[in-house]
């Protein structure tokens, strides 16, 4: 059986997005504290996979995320995304009338916070969306309730008080699967790379030029700050194509030439939008 790793507690959004990824649930998922914990558990063979988010379609990029992918010497596998829905859960026997305070993961609670402000409800932060259920579960006071998925509602025994939530229905979350393996080609591949430019001007655009002279679509691009190098930064692209392409190797070649540092995280199958 496969294991995954994933940050949070059972029934997290990481979790769901394993299941769909992987498509059946012939895996064993493995609840970690942080997404450096997930990161080590792969680089050390503990567990086979890790799966980390990489960005939300409201919220934005996960920057903690992008930081572990520059350093580790792990691979992107392939990519999933899920939508979220935000649930208001708490105990049974608890309702609207009650609940004063709602606990989850601060980017839970900043994507229902207009739905807060409404009900006058008081946000407070906790590491986890599972993992705020399953506080929820333990204070066993109908003054709280968290914002968490079905499934964690579920999986702790709670009550769905108010179903989708969140503030913008179009609420995706993108995943990355992270692995010390690369993946075979498919038909429609993803390749994700971080490098880094002179500091001239024009030194971006001469960059990206080697990719859009070859007809090569570029779907997401991410400035990042170089940790070793004050007020100096490093670029995360995802661009459609395979690494073995003639085109995006010709691309890179010339990206080698002109860039400072290049790094491939992966080379992947992608999911078409």
């Amino acid at each position: 059986m496969v294991k995954v790793a994933f940050q949070g507690e059972r029934g997290a959004y990481s979790e769901e997005a394993a299941y769909k990824f992987f498509k059946d649930n012939n895996i064993q998922t493995v609840p970690c504290f942080s997404f450096r914990e997930v990161v080590d558990l792969v680089q050390d063979s503990k567990v086979e996979f890790g799966i980390l988010p990489i960005e939300n379609s409201v919220a934005g990029s996960i920057t903690q995320s992008y930081d572990l992918l520059f350093t580790s010497a792990l691979h992107v596998y392939g990519e999933v995304t899920i939508k979220v829905s935000h649930n208001l859960i708490s105990i049974p026997g608890a309702d609207m009338s009650t609940i004063k305070y709602v606990i989850s993961h601060p980017q839970a609670l900043a994507q229902c916070e207009n739905y807060l402000r409404r009900k006058g409800l008081k946000a407070i932060p906790e590491f986890d969306t599972a993992g705020s259920a399953k506080k929820i579960k333990e204070m066993n006071s109908p003054e709280y309730a968290c914002i968490a998925s079905k499934r964690a509602a579920e999986i702790y025994g709670l009550k769905i008080i108010d179903e989708s939530i969140e503030d913008f229905a179009w609420n995706y979350t993108r995943f990355f699967i992270l692995s010390k393996d690369e993946p075979e080609k498919a038909d429609y591949n993803k390749t994700s790379i971080v490098f880094s430019t002179r500091h001239k001007p024009g030194a971006l655009l001469e960059c990206l030029q080697a990719f859009a002279k070859r007809g090569i679509n570029l779907t997401k691009i991410e400035s990042r700050p170089d940790k070793n190098t004050p007020w100096h930064y490093v670029f995360y692209l995802d661009f459609e194509g395979h690494i073995s392409d003639k085109n995006v190797e010709d691309a890179l070649v010339e990206l080698l030439k002109i860039a400072t540092f290049v790094k491939v995280i992966g080379s992947y199958p992608g999911e078409k939008r």
